[in-house]
């Protein structure tokens, strides 16, 4: 077992927080757009916060009350996330192209989630049912009067939290909630572990729906008293440039963006003030890891974390040496690996992580959950791996990705980092699909740089043979894919996580096969 958990982290109230900060830092930038054009200082933060939360209460807004938030622009969406968590509400971030793209989702969203209210700068579709507010309907006329009468001030012991589904790549997504001090507690030790102060400068361009961005973006700069950037999504574009221009000094990013840095385009210089890109969400290969560094001489911190736990699990430390393949170290959580079968090896013992702590739920909403539980308190992730003598963890997969073929177990990660180390491959998933005689066998899917579904098949075979031949050199015929199948668009998460029953299922347009044995 390893076990780092900090009991130290900061207790305060998340309103208390926000409002020494903007006792403290006043007119210093707490939040910047990526234009540079719009910028929350922290004042602003303390001052909007207290009336939109005094609005709202007033409007009808209940402590503990769940409340949907459905808001496009990123700084609006912050300042009404942390105005709602002030406030004692229990906040939903959900995706804003659910509103236009698909309204009959988002009214089963929100009732699987049981929302009361919303809150969005988005025009309620016809078929929701909930109270739809609008993100700007708090009267600024009225400023002055609320600050000075205290209208805005509420029961700290009535703070919610949030409520978020996983991310529901392998099954159905599991609902649960998160509350305030767990959120405050993982992004005290983010912001201690990434040393953030009136310093540093963050780069978020990772969805705010998502638990990532809220602990690790949002509430670990507000911790910390630093500042951050915040753009709407990733953009190739001028990357360099704008992080050189906004003074940014790390950059919150998933593997998907990682691998479109590099290589520079032609005039791109890189920025000398950056300290480290922080990698979450998704597995990062060794030689997309190296490939990055190479070129840009900006370390990556690899990280590995979960929505059950307020986003981070381990990180790899900045005052030790740096694993390449492995996660890091647990940080703020006890942590242990439970041998998934007797069977003697002679490489490491692989078993499903199990973790517990002040940052770990106890509890999904619902009935069916209760075996990820047990009576200690430990919640088993179905994530395999194995933790060396240092205590760094090692993934090498999900236990829902494992491929059973006639008894032998398969761990698509160690297969998809082969594949991923050919240049111009974007994406690779290996699947299992059911065999008569086997009962599995993998199938590997790839995405390739510049393919896309107008594609010739005759303009990728010379990349496809390659991996074939890497494959046949490095896998054993028992473990080696049947097939290699190549997509127009492999399915992903905005976090850059693939979406494989997807896959298993042929929900992909596939441009082509090529049979490996």
């Amino acid at each position: 077992m390893s076990t780092t958990s900090d009991r130290s982290a900061d207790t305060k109230s998340l309103r208390a927080l926000v409002d020494e900060r903007g006792e403290q830092r006043a007119n210093d930038p707490y939040l910047l757009n990526v234009a540079g054009t719009e910028i929350v200082t922290y004042v602003e933060l303390a001052t909007r916060v207290q009336v939109l939360g005094s609005s709202w209460r007033s409007r009808g807004l209940l402590a503990k009350e769940r409340v949907a938030l459905i808001v496009e622009q990123p700084l609006s969406f912050s300042v009404a996330f942390l105005a709602l968590l002030s406030a004692g509400a229990w906040v939903a971030p959900i995706d804003p192209v659910l509103v236009t793209g698909d309204p009959e989702q988002l009214r089963r969203v929100l009732a699987r989630l049981r929302i009361t209210k919303v809150v969005s700068d988005a025009p309620s579709p016809v078929s929701i049912d909930s109270e739809w507010w609008d993100v700007g309907d708090d009267d600024a006329s009225n400023e002055r009067e609320v600050l000075s009468e205290g209208n805005g001030s509420v029961d700290h012991s009535e703070e919610g939290g949030v409520v978020l589904s996983s991310s529901g790549t392998t099954g159905t997504p599991k609902i649960m909630e998160l509350p305030m001090a767990q959120l405050l507690f993982v992004a005290a030790n983010v912001a201690r572990h990434n040393s953030l102060d009136e310093h540093e400068r963050g780069f978020n361009p990772l969805p705010l729906w998502h638990i990532n961005a809220e602990v690790v973006g949002l509430l670990a700069t507000l911790v910390g008293g630093a500042s951050l950037v915040l753009d709407d999504r990733f953009h190739r574009s001028n990357f360099w440039p704008t992080i050189e221009a906004l003074d940014v000094t790390w950059i919150n990013a998933v593997p998907a963006i990682i691998a479109r840095l590099t290589p520079l385009r032609d005039g791109e210089v890189i920025p000398t003030r950056v300290r480290f890109v922080r990698s979450a969400s998704a597995p990062l290969s060794p030689s997309r890891l190296s490939g990055f560094e190479d070129v840009t001489r900006i370390p990556i911190v690899e990280s590995y974390g979960m929505t059950e736990a307020a986003s981070q699990i381990c990180v790899n430390p900045f005052d030790a040496p740096r694993k390449v393949g492995s996660v890091g170290r647990p940080v703020g959580v006890d942590l242990r690996v439970t041998p998934i079968n007797s069977e003697s090896t002679d490489g490491p013992v692989i078993g499903e992580v199990e973790i517990r702590g002040p940052s770990v739920i106890r509890r999904y909403e619902g009935e069916g959950y209760e075996d990820r539980f047990d009576a200690d308190g430990w919640l088993h992730t179905r994530d395999l791996g194995y933790l060396d003598e240092d205590g760094y963890l090692f993934l090498v997969g999900r236990s829902d990705d494992v491929i059973n073929r006639g008894g032998e177990k398969i761990f698509p990660r160690e297969i998809e980092e082969l594949v991923l180390d050919v240049d111009g491959v974007q994406f690779a998933a290996v699947v299992g699909i059911p065999d008569d005689v086997y009962g599995h066998v993998p199938v590997l899917f790839v995405q390739l740089d510049g393919v896309t579904s107008v594609t010739s098949t005759d303009e990728f075979p010379t990349l496809v043979k390659e991996i074939k031949d890497v494959l046949l050199a490095n896998v054993a015929r028992t473990r080696r894919p049947r097939e290699i199948s190549v997509v127009a668009v492999m399915p992903v998460l905005t976090t850059g996580k693939i979406k494989r029953k997807d896959l298993e299922a042929g929900l992909v347009d596939v441009l082509g096969h090529e049979p490996v044995q």
